[in-house]
C-alpha cells in the first residue's frame, strides 16, 4: 500500500515538473510557435515529441545517477544548498528575460552537421544540442531525491520520470494546439509573459529549499 502511494506520488510530481519546467522561454517553444503558425497542428506535436524524447533520456540519466547517494547528512545539505543555487538562478533568468533566442551557438553547430529535415529530429536535434538540459535534469533529479519527494528506488524514478514525459508532452501539445488553432494569435510575447511565471514559481522552490536547508543545518 505504502508502494503504491509512493509511486502516486512521484508520477505526480513528474507530471507537474514535466509540464511547468518546459513553459519557460527556450528553443522548442520558440520552434513550436513558428512552425506550428505555418505548418499547423500535427507539425508542431511532433517537434515536441522530438523534443520529449531527447529530454527523457537526458532525464533517465540523472534519476540512474543519484542511486544511494544521500546516506550522508553532509551530502544531502551540500546537494540542497546546489539545488537552491540553481533554482535561485533559473528563477532570477526567467523572470529577467527580455527576448526570445530561437537557437544557441551549440545547437546551430549541430543542425549544421545533421541536417534535421523532419519536425521529429528537429525537436530532437534542439535539445540534444543542448548539454544545459542535461545540468537541469541532474539538478532537479538531486533536489527531488535529497528532499525525499522521490524515494530513492528504482520504481519511483522510473514513474517520476515517465510522469515528466507526460507533463511535458502535455504543454506541447497544449502550445500546439493554441498556437495552431491561432494562427499567429499566440505571439511571442504572450510565451515570454508565460516565462516570467515560470521563473517565479522557481523563485518560489528555491524559498521552499531554502527553508528545509535551514532546518536540516538547525538540526545538524
Amino acid at each position: 500500500m505504502m508502494e503504491i502511494s509512493e509511486l502516486f506520488v512521484a508520477g505526480i510530481i513528474g507530471l507537474l515538473s514535466g509540464f511547468l519546467v518546459s513553459i519557460p522561454v527556450g528553443p522548442i517553444n520558440i520552434t513550436i510557435i513558428n512552425e506550428g503558425a505555418k505548418r499547423g497542428f500535427r507539425w508542431a506535436v511532433l517537434i515536441g515529441l522530438g523534443a520529449i524524447v531527447m529530454d527523457f533520456i537526458y532525464c533517465a540519466i540523472a534519476f540512474a545517477g543519484f542511486s544511494g547517494l544521500f546516506t550522508s547528512h553532509l551530502l544531502r545539505a551540500t546537494i540542497e544548498l546546489l539545488s537552491f543555487l540553481a533554482m535561485l538562478y533559473l528563477g532570477i533568468k526567467y523572470l529577467l528575460v527580455k527576448d526570445l533566442p530561437a537557437t544557441s551557438p551549440s545547437v546551430e553547430r549541430l543542425e549544421h552537421r545533421l541536417h534535421p529535415h523532419t519536425a521529429f529530429m528537429t525537436g530532437f536535434v534542439r535539445v540534444l544540442g543542448n548539454p544545459s538540459v542535461l545540468l537541469f535534469w541532474v539538478t532537479l533529479a538531486a533536489s527531488l531525491i535529497s528532499h525525499e519527494w522521490i524515494s530513492d528506488n528504482w520504481a519511483s524514478k522510473a514513474v517520476c520520470v515517465l510522469g515528466m514525459s507526460v507533463g511535458a508532452l502535455g504543454w506541447f501539445v497544449f502550445l500546439s494546439f493554441v498556437v495552431s488553432l491561432g494562427r499567429g494569435r499566440f505571439s511571442a510575447k504572450t510565451l515570454l509573459r508565460m516565462s516570467h511565471l515560470s521563473g517565479a514559481s522557481f523563485l518560489l522552490m528555491a524559498l521552499i529549499i531554502a527553508a528545509r536547508l535551514i532546518r536540516l543545518l538547525a538540526h545538524s
